[in-house]
C-alpha cells in the first residue's frame, strides 16, 4: 500500500513545536512526512516562533500553522477541537521543561498544550520528545512531571546524549529527525 493511501487512513499528524533550540530539526520531520504523503498540521508556542518562523512550516506542510486558537479555522467547531478530532497522532518536539510542566498540571494556555489537552489519548497517541539541558532534565520536578505524564498515557521518547547548545555534553538532546519519524510510524502501527 502506498504512503498516500496510508496517510489518508491515518488522518492528520499534529506536530507541536515548543521553544527550544532543537526546533530547527522539526523542519526535516515535517518535510519527510509531507513528502511521503502524510497530512501534517503544525502548532507552535510563542517561544518556538522565536527559533523558527511559522512560514517555514506553512511552506513545508502546505497548511496554516496553529498559533492562535482564536484565529485558526478548520471548521465551525472550536479550532483546537476540530484539529484534535482529525488527528491520528500528535508529536510534541522539542518538548521543553515548561511544556512538561504545563501538560502534567493540566494547563492549556498555548496552542500546543491546548491541542494536547483536546486529544483522547485512548485512541490517538501523544508522543513527547523532551529536549533540554542535562541539568534541567535531571531536576526533580522534570523527573516527577515525566512520571506523571507517562502515568497519564503520554508516550515519552527518550532524549539522546551528546553536544548541547549550552556547550556541554550530556543527556537531553532531541532525537534526530529520522528517529522521530520512526517513532511516529511505530506509534501509528500499534
Amino acid at each position: 500500500m502506498d504512503s498516500i493511501t496510508d496517510s489518508n487512513e491515518h488522518g492528520t499528524i499534529l506536530i507541536g513545536i515548543c521553544g527550544g533550540i532543537a526546533a530547527y530539526k522539526m523542519a526535516e520531520v515535517v518535510s519527510t512526512l509531507v513528502k511521503r504523503g502524510d497530512r501534517v498540521t503544525v502548532a507552535m508556542t510563542r517561544g518556538a516562533r522565536r527559533f523558527v518562523g511559522p512560514v517555514t512550516f506553512e511552506s513545508l506542510s502546505g497548511r496554516p500553522v496553529f498559533r492562535n486558537p482564536w484565529k485558526h479555522a478548520e471548521s465551525h467547531e472550536s479550532p483546537h477541537i476540530a484539529l484534535a478530532r482529525q488527528a491520528s497522532l500528535m508529536l510534541i518536539a522539542p518538548c521543553t521543561m515548561d511544556m512538561l510542566s504545563s501538560l502534567s498540571t493540566g494547563r492549556a494556555d498555548d496552542p500546543v498544550s491546548l491541542l494536547a489537552a483536546s486529544i483522547d489519548r485512548s485512541c490517538c497517541p501523544v508522543l513527547l520528545a523532551p529536549s533540554m539541558n542535562e541539568t534541567m532534565l535531571n531536576q526533580p520536578s522534570t523527573r516527577r512531571n515525566l512520571s506523571v505524564l507517562e502515568d497519564d498515557g503520554f508516550q515519552i521518547l527518550a532524549p539522546e546524549s551528546g553536544w548541547q547548545a549550552c556547550r556541554t555534553e550530556g543527556a537531553g538532546r532531541l532525537p534526530e529527525p529520522a528517529q522521530l519519524v520512526q517513532a511516529i510510524d511505530s506509534a501509528l502501527s500499534r
